[in-house]
């Protein structure tokens, strides 16, 4: 896919789509108000300042349908322990260069605004000191602060990533543990998108997990163990709704319709 003429951005776009999943088996091809999952994730990438898209998947069946849809298809394995050592298979079979920047786009969020995949990729480029970029939006709920499925993390004054925990970061030592805590000004909740340098993805795929990532399942602190640097941009626009459950696939199916 060629990059428009007009277009400030020169990134790539990788969209992995594995049939597996626990939850929702096939959930790529899952119907989403009448068009599979991965296409309407495809179709919200194209509206992004992406150069190229590319499909990343290790099913013939999700290859055959994405090939016509104007994107890229890499057949990779299907033994990758994460999804970043997926990617970083891609960038080999792509022969991307160490500086490219790629945007990692999970093939479940078809509601994504383009807006924030653009400036992902921008985030990264305007830090050239950092390895990968990611965001954050503000925790006003203590719920959210306390839900070990919510990922937190804490930036230095630059914005870059101190550390990111499952836990209640940072702890408020004169408030939490009072009852009803309503809301916590500092608490900041990652969302889970990311923008890599393609030699930074090389690097990765030959790091062995770290001890705090075996701790916490979180794939960013192999990075931060091994002194690469990661931009946390703050932003008031959170992704839509994923499709993890089959009360999501209907969820975003009405939204879609609507």
């Amino acid at each position: 896919m060629s990059a428009r003429p007009n277009d400030k951005l020169a990134y790539k776009l990788v969209i992995p789509a594995r049939f597996a999943s626990t939850r929702l088996p096939g959930k790529p091809l899952l119907d989403i108000a009448g068009k599979p999952l991965v296409q309407r994730v495809i179709e919200a990438a194209q509206r992004s300042q992406a150069a190229e898209i590319v499909l990343a998947t290790d099913d013939v069946r999700i290859r055959t349908l994405c090939a016509p849809l104007g994107v890229t298809v890499v057949m990779t394995s299907p033994d990758h322990a994460t999804g970043t050592d997926r990617l970083a298979e891609v960038v080999q079979q792509m022969g991307w260069e160490d500086d490219e920047v790629v945007v990692n786009l999970q093939g479940d969020e078809p509601l994504i605004p383009a807006s924030l995949l653009d400036r992902l990729a921008a985030n990264l480029v305007a830090y050239p000191q950092a390895g990968m970029a990611t965001l954050c939006t503000p925790i006003h709920d203590a719920r959210d602060m306390f839900d070990p499925h919510v990922v937190k993390v804490v930036r230095d004054q630059a914005g870059f990533a101190l550390y990111f925990s499952r836990a209640p970061i940072p702890w408020e030592r004169d408030r939490f543990g009072v009852e009803e805590v309503a809301t916590h000004e500092h608490g900041l909740r990652h969302l889970g998108l990311y923008a890599y340098r393609a030699g930074f993805l090389r690097d990765f795929a030959t790091w062995p997990e770290a001890p705090m990532e075996g701790l916490e399942k979180l794939e960013q602190l192999r990075a931060l163990w091994h002194g690469v640097r990661i931009h946390v941009d703050l932003v008031h626009e959170p992704p839509g709704h994923g499709v993890d459950t089959e009360e999501d696939r209907q969820r975003v199916a009405a939204l879609l319709r609507g």
